[in-house]
């Protein structure tokens, strides 16, 4: 069960808070992509990371959406947006330390997938 803090006491959310907060945690992180460009960003804080590069890097991502999601991204406060000073002007886009706090999140998800995947292999054959 989650917990919630209200006036410095700590108690056990109840069902319909916990569902609330799972349509919270939907409505920003939910869709095809904003995970996969959060986990991609996380996997490459080392890197400057570019439009272009995270549209090739991320498989069947149109440069309309990939822009939709970013910005949706950067008003919630999970990913940066740097313009640079070179000609013609970049941008570079990085995940914020908010935004890392939604790692262990896309661990397990992969890490489910992964399993998923395998468990589906085996039924089929």
């Amino acid at each position: 069960m989650a917990k919630i803090i209200e006036n410095g006491i700590e108690r056990v959310a109840n069902c319909t808070e916990e569902l609330f907060a799972m349509r919270d945690s939907l409505d920003v992180l939910g869709g095809k992509w904003k995970l996969m460009i959060i986990r991609y960003l996380t996997n490459r804080t080392d890197q400057q990371i570019h439009f272009k590069k995270l549209q090739r890097g991320i498989t069947g991502i149109s440069a309309k959406m990939l822009s939709k999601e970013l910005k949706e991204l950067e008003m919630n406060l999970l990913i940066t947006r740097t313009i640079q000073d070179t000609k013609p002007i970049t941008v570079a886009y990085a995940v914020t330390e908010y935004g890392k706090s939604v790692f262990p999140v896309t661990e397990t998800l992969v890490n489910w997938g992964i399993i998923h995947r395998e468990k589906i292999r085996e039924s089929m054959g």
